[in-house]
């Protein structure tokens, strides 16, 4: 939560469903807030119960807390975007819901890895010795390195070179290289045991099969599996990558745009079936999780879709926008068009946003001129859509509106929902 409501205007043009710079700035700020919140609550909990906690993970953790300091002393920036990663947040909430004992200190341990990275994101001088549990170094957001077997390992970190090697200070498993002129300190490895992260083309997005915390345990049911380096197809993922941005580019520029910057890492999961599925974690915003795309349509809708779920989990942690339910009671559940099963408020205002965007893309598709590049069978295709989709946004939103579980703000950003829906006409007649 923040202290004050922002800017209605602010509101207004989130609720949109609408890319917008200060939609966008006030979410970055109010997930920096969130993240530095989560990690002082995570150190209150060590703090007050120390005695319970293992002396390795403790030592890692207090190891990790003074080295993010001096990162953060000597570059804020670089500490905001690792504490910011999406996978950061996960971890947090792994390890702020985790009981006491060995999964806790598990948790607690991944602090030293993550101020590590942003020790060498800096441009820090390291000389340390560092667990790698299972053989593994995993560096958030920039790769990890495969000790081949558990046991230290030693970062040197000098000038603009990195060495990781075996903890007795011989042999040389990875060198990284600091580059003082990339975006936010970017790092560049080589050598045996490096694995880096593949950005996708045309931006900062990053293909992220590397993270330990990249996928919670037993999501989803039955429980999705992340695909591990191995088993994906990075070239196949670039191209299904620029294709899905670049139909996005010729209907509707401000969401290609908002999709290159709002989403930092796609997750490529186990295919189950033939049928895409894209999902998102509200621990983790500008991370979209999803099985390779049927093509580039099929991608650029999944990335809409999935980008509006994550933005509109972010702004209910800032500003909420229906009441908690209290647990003693069933909470109330409502039909809606796009699922057989009842949805809670939370659910049916998730999936009217999300929808509302898609019925956005698919009116601008529709009616996107023959010199854009847009496929002739996708403006079909996307008439057809916005024509089926945007009724049931209508029944969603009254629904939403009948209800007495929103908030004020909430209420008046379902309005404000009602609003845009209109503006975009009603069914196939808005579409000429």
């Amino acid at each position: 939560m923040i202290a004050a409501p922002p800017d209605p205007a602010v509101l207004a043009g989130l609720a949109t469903t609408r890319p917008g710079p200060a939609g966008a700035s006030f979410l970055r700020a109010g997930l920096h807030a969130r993240r530095l919140l989560l990690l002082k609550t995570l150190l209150v909990r060590v703090q007050r119960h120390r005695e319970t906690v293992a002396s390795g993970a403790l030592r890692a953790f207090e190891a990790g807390w003074l080295l993010l300091e001096r990162a953060e002393r000597a570059h804020p920036d670089v500490v905001r975007a690792v504490l910011d990663y999406p996978t950061t947040g996960a971890w947090l909430a792994a390890a702020l819901t985790a009981p006491p004992g060995a999964a806790f200190d598990r948790h607690l341990a991944h602090l030293e890895p993550l101020a590590v990275t942003a020790a060498l994101r800096a441009g820090l001088s390291v000389d340390l010795v560092v667990e790698a549990p299972g053989g593994v170094l995993p560096l958030p957001g920039v790769g990890r390195v495969e000790a081949g077997g558990p046991g230290r390992l030693r970062i040197d970190a000098r000038s603009r070179s990195v060495r990781i090697g075996g903890g007795d200070g011989t042999g040389s498993r990875a060198v990284l290289r600091r580059h003082a002129h990339g975006p936010g300190g970017r790092l560049t490895g080589s050598g045996p045991g490096w694995r880096g992260l593949c950005a996708l083309p045309g931006g900062a997005t990053r293909l992220e099969d590397l993270d330990p915390y990249r996928l919670p345990p037993d999501m989803g049911m039955p429980p999705r599996a992340a695909a591990d380096r191995a088993d994906t197809d990075h070239a196949g993922w670039a191209a299904r990558w620029t294709a899905a941005r670049g139909l996005l580019r010729g209907t509707d520029r401000a969401r290609a745009v908002e999709v290159g910057r709002s989403v930092d890492v796609v997750v490529p999961l186990v295919p189950r079936g033939t049928r895409s599925i894209g999902v998102t974690l509200s621990a983790a915003p500008g991370a979209i999780l999803m099985t390779p795309a049927a093509g580039a349509v099929d991608m650029a809708e999944t990335l809409v879709h999935e980008l509006q779920h994550s933005k509109l989990a972010m702004l209910h942690e800032l500003v909420p926008l229906h009441r908690s339910h209290s647990p003693d009671r069933p909470a109330p559940a409502y039909r809606v068009g796009w699922r057989r099963d009842p949805r809670p408020v939370g659910g049916v205002l998730q999936g009217a946003y999300a929808h509302l965007a898609l019925a956005d893309l698919w009116h601008r598709a529709a009616r996107a001129p023959r010199a854009s590049g847009v496929p002739g069978q996708w403006r079909v295709r996307s008439a057809q859509q916005f024509d089926h989709v945007h009724d049931q946004v209508a029944e969603a939103l009254a629904v939403l509106l009948e209800s007495d579980e929103l908030t004020n703000e909430g209420r008046e950003f379902v309005r404000q929902m009602r609003q845009h829906h209109a503006s975009l006409g009603s069914g196939r007649r808005a579409l000429g």
